[in-house]
């Protein structure tokens, strides 16, 4: 381990900020969709499809970079995550038309997917020892709290200044400079073996690629908690992609303020959620937050039906609570009822189902709005999610019971 020039604090509040300025550069875009329409004369199709194409960059990089920090160190690691954000916002500030936007967003899903692991583990080792039951909340926070931050300062942004498709990212790239410097000046928490100087036989190099795999022992959890968790993250893809449109054209509500507190608050809730799931244990958080997902999409489908800007604030709130209580418990109980050796590619697995979920839906929603309307789009999705939380709710009651009968 290295000692950087920061300490344990310092390097903890450090990464602590690299880690919610690169959550916060990934939901920068979603008040910004109304303006790049307007630039470019894109549809909501094509809206949708620069959104989902952050996703395959967040799975590309948990698939090829989840490990290797273990090996390289954290420092390193973090530090490509932060040059795929600036990247990313060089994209964005310079960007001319579709493939520009495409890349910028590809760049920002690789350098959400490189920290959302590396970064949670470095915040859990610098945490203080008296600390360490507590030592998963500041990535919770941070995580989270960063995802719901992007969209409201590109919101203020677009609502008080000038030219917020380039001032974003101005901004952005300024903010990013100074989560370089704390990253370099941190602690290095992982000390890197030393190289034999002459082996005896050539070793075999450890794979870095987690392979999305579900052991048999965790199958049954793992259905219940990735319908749980595709539920609950199509209904982030949702607001952070199409909640612009949804405000515009069904609300007539055109603030990009306004849009960037809602994308908030649904965060917000998530992030409640997952704090509630550290004191409810998987056992009762997952039915809950499935309870709470099926009460939180019906009420955003009747502020579809009947625009209430009300209705659908409070639906958001309840549905990313549902959302955060339902993922911390799935992959709670998930990681529980895997063996230890496969754990890593189990939770690889329900990565990439929630990250599917985050931006496939999203895209079937664009192609029905541009077949018919959005808002009959609107009511589709919510109707197939509050289905899938209803699924997952029946199968977790149909094993409990059988565990109970056994």
């Amino acid at each position: 381990m290295g000692g950087g020039a920061l300490g344990r604090a310092g390097g903890l509040a450090a990464v602590a900020y690299a880690f919610t300025l690169a959550m916060a550069s990934t939901t920068l875009p979603t008040p910004l969709y109304p303006g790049y329409r307007a630039e470019f004369g894109f549809s909501q199709l094509t809206i949708t499809i620069i959104f989902a194409t952050y996703a395959v960059g967040v799975i590309i990089a948990l698939l090829a970079f989840g490990r290797l920090s273990d090996r390289v160190g954290r420092r390193p690691v973090l530090l490509a995550g932060l040059g795929a954000a600036v990247a990313s916002a060089l994209m964005f500030l310079f960007a001319g038309g579709l493939p520009a936007l495409l890349a910028g967003r590809l760049l920002s899903g690789l350098s959400a997917g490189i920290f959302t692991g590396t970064a949670t583990a470095t915040l859990v080792d610098l945490a203080p020892p008296r600390n360490a039951g507590r030592a998963t909340l500041v990535p919770t926070i941070a995580n989270m709290g960063g995802l719901g931050l992007g969209p409201l300062l590109a919101g203020i942004i677009a609502r008080y200044g000038p030219d917020p498709l380039q001032l974003t990212y101005v901004i952005n790239l300024a903010l990013l400079v100074p989560a370089v410097l704390g990253v370099l000046l941190a602690p290095e928490t992982v000390s890197r073996p030393a190289r034999p100087a002459r082996p005896a036989r050539p070793a075999r190099p450890a794979r870095l690629l987690s392979r999305p795999r579900v052991p048999p022992a965790a199958r049954a959890v793992f259905v219940r908690a990735a319908l749980a968790g595709f539920a609950g993250f199509a209904v982030l893809g949702l607001f952070t992609a199409v909640g612009p449109a949804f405000l515009a054209q069904t609300l007539d509500e055109h603030n990009p303020l306004l849009t960037g507190l809602v994308v908030a608050a649904v965060f917000a809730g998530s992030a409640l959620g997952q704090v509630l799931a550290r004191r409810t244990g998987h056992a009762v958080g997952l039915p809950a937050g499935c309870a709470a997902l099926v009460v939180g999409v019906a009420l955003v489908g009747g502020a579809i039906a009947a625009p209430s800007l009300p209705l659908l604030v409070a639906g958001g709130v309840v549905a990313g609570t549902g959302q955060g209580l339902s993922f911390a418990s799935g992959l709670g109980g998930l990681l529980a009822a895997a063996p230890p050796p496969a754990r890593a590619e189990t939770s690889s697995a329900f990565f990439v189902v929630a990250y599917v979920a985050i931006s496939l839906p999203v895209v079937g929603v664009g192609v029905l709005a541009e077949l018919t309307t959005l808002r009959l789009a609107g009511l589709v999705f919510v109707t197939v999610v509050g289905l899938l939380a209803l699924t997952a709710l029946a199968l977790l009651r149909r094993g409990r019971g059988a565990a109970g009968a056994s």
